[in-house]
C-alpha cells in the first residue's frame, strides 16, 4: 500500500488483517528500503512530539501591568512627578513595581507537559530495514517500518501486531485499564474501544511480558500518545472565581475612582477658584487631591495579601500531603462543586485482589485487601473458622500454576510478576496456605506458559509420597473445553461466571488432575482434566476512598467516576463506592454518538463512566463546566493529562502518576489517596473563608480613605494665608496605611481556624459575587465610622494647635498624624471583628489565633517609628504627637468593637429567624 493511498483510506488498523500491515511494509523479513524510509520521512516527519513553549516572560510580565487598578496608579505616578511631587510619584511607582514583581514570580511557570510527553517515548527501537535487524533512533521510524519489541521495552510508535508470543502490555497509564493487557494479531471491530485494540502496541507503553513483531502504522502526533498531546495543547487555562471576582472589583473600583477623581476635580477647581485661585493653581491643586484619591482607594496591598493567604494555604495543604503547583488552586478546591476521578489507583488500591471463589457448588467471599496475607472466608456473610478442603485446594493449584511472588518491604505487600498471579499467590495465603512452602513441596516439573492464543497455562508438579498433578488455569470457557464435565453443568458453571463477571470481577478457571509417571505436559495429557472451580478478583476501592466520597457528598461536591475499565468493572466499583445511580454506566462508545447539548444532560446525570477516551473525558469536562459546576479531575495517567489541563483544578497522583499528569495539574497528591482530596477542599473552603475576612477587614479602609478626601475637598476650609484647601492625609501617608498597616493586620487573618461548619455546607456558586451584600453593607458601615472619626479628630487638632499658636505647617502636620494614628488603631481595633464575620471575637477565643497579636504588635511599633521618628518625620511629613492625643484616638477608635459586635447580634437573630420560618 503506497503512503498516499493510506493517507486517503485512513485506515482502521485495529479492524485491518494482517496481511493489510504486510503490505505497508512491502516484506516483513526486508522490511523498508533506506531509500523509502527516506522518502516517508519527507512525507511524514519525524517520530516526534514537538515541545510546546510556554509564554515568554515578557508576556507574563505584561499581564501583570495590563490592568486597570495598575494603570491608574501608573498614571497618578506620573502626573504626581510632573506636578513637582517626585517623592510621591516615586513611591506609588514602587508599588507598581513590587505588585507586578510578586504576580510575575507567581505565574511564571513554563508548560512542561509536552516535555513529558516526548519523555515517554524511547530513544531507540529495533528495526528491519534492508534485510537487516539494526537499533536506530526512534524518531526515525516512518509507517511500514518493522519492528520488534520484548520485554521491558517501551513500544516506540503505534504498532500493528503481526506476529506475537505471550506479549501483555501496561497500558494503564493510557487507556486506565488496571492490568496488563494480553495482546494477539487477531483483527477486533471497528467500533472497539482503546482499550479493545488488542492487535496494536500502544507508542510509550510498556511491555510487561513477552515478545512480538509489528508494523508502525502512525508515528508522532498520529499516535495515541501523540494526540493525546494535541488535546492537551486544546485545554484551556481558567480563571479561577476569586481571580475573575477579584479582576471584576478591579473594574468596578476602577471606574468609581474615575468618576470620583473627576468629580472632586471639578469640586474642587470650582472651590479653588470662588477663593481667589488662578486656573491653573486651582487645577494643579484639585489634581494633587484625585491623585492622593487614587492612591487611597485603591487597595494597594491586596496583591500581596491574596498571594500570601493562598502560600500559607499551600503550606497546611503540604502537610496534608496535597502539593500545589498553582497557587489559584487553593481558593479553587473551596469553590469545587464537581470532582472527576479516575478509578485505578486513584480510588481503588491498583492491587488486584481475590475476592469470590465458586467451587463445588458453593460460592465463598474472601476478605482482606489487595496483597497483603491476612484475611478469612466466609459462607453467605457468616466467617467460617477453617476454609473447607475444596476451596483450599482450588486456590493451592491456583497459586502452584502462578509465577507470581509476595514480598514484604517496609511493612507494605509487592508482587513480583503478573498482578493476576499475583493476587492468586495472596488469596491461597489468606486461607493458610504458605505458598513458597507449598511451592517447595510441590516441585514444578514442566510448564506451558500462559499465551493470548491458547489463553490458558498449564504446569506439572511433582510430590514425594503423592501423585503427579497436572494444573491448568486460564479463560473459563477455555478451560472447562478441557475437562470431563457434562454440557449441562458446562452450561451452569458459564452461567455462573457469566454472573460474577456482570459484578465487575475477572473469572479464571482451575482444573486439575492426577499425572502419575508423566516428566512433561504434552499436548494429549490436557484432557479429561477435572474442574476445580473458578475465582473472581478485582481491584477494590480504597477504605477511605469510600469515606472520602461520603464526605464529599455531605459537602455538596458530586463524585463521578470516569475511567477506562469496563462496564461491569467500574459499575461494580461504583456501587461500592456510593456512586450507584439509575441506570448502568455510559461508555465512551455511547458518548461519542452524543451531541454537545445532550452531553451536559448526561454529564450532570451520570456518575460512573466506562471505557472511556481521552478525548471523551475532555468532553465531559467541558460539558460540565458549561453547565457552570467548578470541575475538580483527578488522575494518574497521560490519558488524563488533557482532562487535568482543561480542569478548574488538575489533581495528580504523586506514587503511580506519570509525569505527564503531574506537569499538567494544578495539584499533586503525595499519597495517592483519595481521601486527601477531601481535606484539600476542607483547606480550600478555610482559605476562601479566611479571604472574605481579609477583604471585609481591607476594604473599609480604601472607602473611609476616599470619604476622607472627599469630604474634605467638597466640606474643609481653605487656609487664608495660601489660599490653599486642607488635606487630611498626603498620598506617601495613604500608601504607609494601605502597604504597611493594612497588611500587617490582613495576614494574620490567614491564619484563623476553619469555621464549624465549613464541611456541612454547598459549593458556592461560581456567580455568587465576593462582595457579596454583607460584605458591602459592612464595608460601608466601617468606612463611614472610621472616616468620621479621621475627619473629626484630623480637625480638633488642626484648631486646637492652631489656637495654640503653632505655625500653619506644623499645626498640618500634627493634624494629619493625628488622622492617620486615628485610622491605624482604628483598624487594630477593627481585626479583632473580622477573625470572624459571624461570630463573636470571644466565642472564637481571644488567644486561638496567637498571629493576630504579632500582627497588632508589629504595627504599633512600626506606627510608633512612623509618629515619633525623626527619619520618618521627614520622609512622611509627620510629627510627634502627645500620649493624650494617642489615648484620645485610641479612645474613639475602640467605638467599632461594639458597633460591629451589635450588628453580628442582628444578622444573626435574623438568620435564625429565616430558618425558622423556612
Amino acid at each position: 500500500m503506497t503512503l498516499t493511498k493510506l493517507q486517503e483510506a485512513e485506515v482502521c488498523w485495529h479492524a485491518a488483517p494482517v496481511e493489510q500491515a504486510a503490505a505497508l511494509a512491502g516484506d516483513l523479513e526486508r522490511g523498508l528500503s533506506d531509500e523509502e524510509a527516506t522518502r516517508r520521512r519527507a512525507e511524514f516527519g519525524l517520530n516526534v512530539i514537538e515541545r510546546r513553549s510556554g509564554d515568554s516572560p515578557l508576556r507574563v510580565l505584561w499581564r501583570q501591568i495590563d490592568n486597570p487598578l495598575i494603570w491608574v496608579l501608573i498614571a497618578s505616578s506620573a502626573i504626581a512627578i510632573a506636578l513637582g511631587k517626585v517623592g510621591d510619584g516615586l513611591v506609588v511607582m514602587a508599588v507598581v513595581v513590587l505588585n507586578t514583581l510578586i504576580g510575575f514570580v507567581q505565574e511564571y511557570r513554563a508548560g512542561k507537559a509536552i516535555e513529558a510527553l516526548s519523555a515517554m517515548v524511547p530513544e531507540n527501537a529495533t528495526v528491519t530495514r534492508d534485510g537487516r535487524q539494526r537499533v536506530m533512533p526512534v524518531a526515525e521510524l516512518v509507517p511500514g517500518d518493522v519492528v520488534a519489541i520484548a520485554a521491558g521495552d517501551k513500544v516506540p510508535a503505534d504498532v500493528r501486531l503481526v506476529q506475537a508470543r505471550n506479549l501483555n502490555t501496561d497500558e494503564a497509564a493510557l487507556t486506565g485499564e488496571s492490568t496488563p493487557v494480553s495482546k494477539t494479531v487477531d483483527p477486533v471491530g471497528k467500533d472497539a474501544e482503546i482499550g479493545d485494540r488488542l492487535c496494536l502496541a500502544f507508542s510509550g507503553t510498556l511491555v510487561t511480558s513477552g515478545a512480538a513483531v509489528g508494523v508502525v502504522v502512525a508515528t508522532g502526533y498520529r499516535t495515541e500518545l501523540g494526540r493525546i498531546s494535541s488535546l492537551l495543547e486544546e485545554s484551556t487555562d481558567l480563571q479561577t472565581p476569586l481571580t475573575r471576582a477579584l479582576a471584576q472589583i478591579g473594574k468596578v473600583i476602577t471606574i468609581a475612582i474615575g468618576i470620583l477623581a473627576v468629580a472632586m476635580l471639578a469640586v474642587g477647581m470650582a472651590r479653588a477658584v470662588s477663593q481667589g485661585s488662578t486656573l491653573f493653581d486651582a487645577f494643579r491643586d484639585s489634581l494633587l487631591f484625585a491623585i492622593a484619591l487614587a492612591v487611597g482607594a485603591i487597595p494597594e496591598g491586596l496583591p500581596a495579601i491574596v498571594t500570601i493567604a493562598l502560600a500559607i494555604g499551600v503550606q497546611r495543604m503540604a502537610a496534608r500531603r496535597a502539593i500545589i503547583r498553582k497557587l489559584p488552586a487553593v481558593e479553587t478546591l473551596g469553590s469545587t462543586s464537581v470532582i472527576c476521578s479516575d478509578k485505578t489507583g486513584t480510588l481503588t488500591r491498583n492491587e488486584m485482589t481475590v475476592t469470590a471463589a465458586w467451587t463445588d457448588g458453593v460460592e465463598y467471599a474472601l476478605t482482606g485487601v489487595g496483597y497483603r496475607p491476612e484475611g478469612h472466608v466466609e459462607l453467605a456473610g457468616k466467617r467460617l473458622d477453617s476454609p473447607p478442603e475444596v476451596l483450599t485446594r482450588l486456590l493451592l493449584h491456583a497459586a502452584l500454576c502462578s509465577d507470581a511472588t509476595l514480598r514484604e518491604e517496609d511493612g507494605a505487600w509487592h508482587i513480583t510478576g503478573d498482578p493476576t498471579e499475583g493476587a492468586l499467590v495472596a488469596g491461597a495465603e489468606k486461607v493458610g496456605l504458605r505458598v513458597d512452602d507449598e511451592r517447595r513441596a510441590w516441585a514444578r516439573v514442566d510448564s506451558i506458559p500462559f499465551e493470548s492464543e491458547n489463553q490458558y497455562m498449564a504446569t506439572l508438579h511433582r510430590r514425594s509420597g503423592r501423585d503427579d498433578v497436572l494444573v491448568m488455569k486460564g479463560a473459563p470457557e477455555v478451560v472447562l473445553q478441557h475437562c470431563a464435565i457434562a454440557p449441562e453443568d458446562r452450561e451452569k458453571v458459564l452461567s455462573r461466571v457469566e454472573g460474577m463477571a456482570g459484578q465487575g470481577l475477572r473469572m479464571l478457571a482451575v482444573a486439575s488432575r492426577h499425572a502419575n509417571g508423566a516428566g512433561a505436559i504434552h499436548e494429549s495429557s490436557l484432557w479429561g482434566l477435572q474442574f476445580d472451580g473458578v475465582v473472581g478478583m478485582i481491584d477494590p476501592p480504597r477504605p477511605e476512598a469510600i469515606a472520602a466520597v461520603e464526605t464529599c457528598r455531605r459537602a455538596g461536591i458530586e463524585v463521578k467516576m470516569i475511567t477506562g475499565d469496563h462496564r461491569a468493572t467500574a459499575e461494580a466499583i461504583g456501587a461500592q463506592l456510593g456512586l450507584a445511580t439509575a441506570g448502568r454506566a455510559v461508555t465512551g462508545a455511547e458518548l461519542q454518538r452524543t451531541t454537545d447539548d445532550d452531553l451536559r444532560r448526561v454529564a450532570n446525570e451520570t456518575r460512573v463512566f466506562a471505557r472511556v477516551a481521552p478525548e471523551h473525558k475532555l468532553r465531559l469536562v467541558r460539558a460540565l463546566q458549561a453547565e457552570e459546576h467548578v470541575v475538580a479531575m483527578t488522575g494518574d495517567g497521560v490519558n488524563d493529562a488533557p482532562a487535568l489541563s482543561q480542569a478548574n483544578i488538575g489533581v495528580a497522583m504523586g506514587i503511580t502518576g506519570t509525569s505527564v499528569s503531574k506537569e499538567s495539574s494544578d495539584m499533586v497528591l503525595t499519597d495517592d489517596n483519595f481521601a486527601t482530596i477531601a481535606a484539600a477542599v476542607e483547606e480550600g473552603r478555610r482559605v476562601y473563608d479566611n479571604l472574605i475576612k481579609s477583604l471585609a477587614f481591607v476594604l473599609p479602609t480604601n472607602l473611609g480613605l476616599a470619604l476622607i478626601l472627599t469630604c474634605a475637598v467638597a466640606f474643609f476650609p481653605f487656609d487664608a494665608d495660601t489660599s490653599r484647601l486642607l488635606i487630611p492625609m498626603q498620598p506617601i501617608q495613604l500608601l504607609w496605611i494601605n502597604l504597611v498597616a493594612a497588611v500587617a493586620l490582613a495576614l494574620p487573618l490567614a491564619f484563623e481556624h476553619k469555621e464549624p461548619d465549613v464541611m456541612d455546607r454547598p459549593p458556592r456558586s461560581p456567580r455568587e459575587p465576593v462582595l457579596s451584600r454583607f460584605v458591602l453593607a459592612r464595608t460601608v458601615l466601617v468606612a463611614v465610622m472610621m472616616a468620621s472619626a479621621a475627619l473629626a479628630l484630623f480637625l480638633w487638632e488642626y484648631n486646637t494647635a492652631l489656637a495654640a499658636g503653632v505655625a500653619l505647617d506644623d499645626a498640618l502636620a500634627k493634624a494629619q498624624t493625628m488622622a492617620v494614628t486615628t485610622v491605624t488603631m482604628f483598624q487594630i481595633f477593627y481585626l479583632f471583628n473580622c477573625r470572624s464575620l459571624r461570630d463573636s471575637v470571644l466565642r472564637i477565643g481571644l488567644f486561638s489565633n496567637p498571629v493576630v497579636y504579632l500582627g497588632v504588635g508589629t504595627v504599633l511599633l512600626l506606627h510608633m517609628a512612623f509618629v515619633y521618628a525623626p527619619v520618618m518625620n521627614r520622609v512622611f511629613g509627620t510629627t510627634p504627637i502627645t500620649v493624650t492625643d494617642l489615648g484620645f484616638a485610641t479612645l474613639v477608635s475602640m467605638v467599632v468593637l461594639p458597633v460591629i459586635s451589635l450588628e453580628k447580634w442582628w444578622r444573626g437573630r435574623s438568620r435564625a429567624r429565616a430558618t425558622a420560618a423556612a
